[in-house]
């Protein structure tokens, strides 16, 4: 068998329509037409397209309540409050750090681990 061997199948609109109108229905879904008519879904997804059928694509609805809604809302401004709060951390510990540096410079010290171990600052 040669490479280009392959066989093409062109299909009817009436049954790509029929498909579509076996997919509308409900009885079946992508994946069940494809192997009853030995289609891919892709192919599926193509007619779908091609037909501007697009309540037959796959669609993710979210279903929320109004508890939910504000627990989101209260987790996102915790988060926001916690970033803002690690951010003040790290800037105290640059802050510590380059007071440190100057301090060291200061008194004579060669570096700020001897200025720790002579304040007994944990490194």
């Amino acid at each position: 068998m040669y490479k280009n061997d392959r066989v093409t199948r062109r299909y009817s609109e009436p049954f790509k329509l029929k498909i579509l109108a076996e997919l509308s229905t409900g009885k079946y879904n992508k994946y069940q037409l494809g192997k009853l008519y030995g289609i891919a879904c892709s192919t599926i997804n193509e007619w779908i397209k091609k037909y501007d059928r697009k309540d037959l694509m796959n669609t993710r609805v979210m279903v929320e309540t109004n508890d939910e809604i504000s627990r989101i809302k209260a987790l996102q401004k915790e988060i926001t409050q916690l970033k803002k709060l690690l951010l003040k951390k790290d800037m105290d510990g640059l802050i510590e750090d380059a007071y440190l540096e100057v301090a060291a410079q200061k008194l004579g010290y060669k570096s700020v681990l001897e200025l720790k171990k002579k304040l007994s600052i944990k490194p």
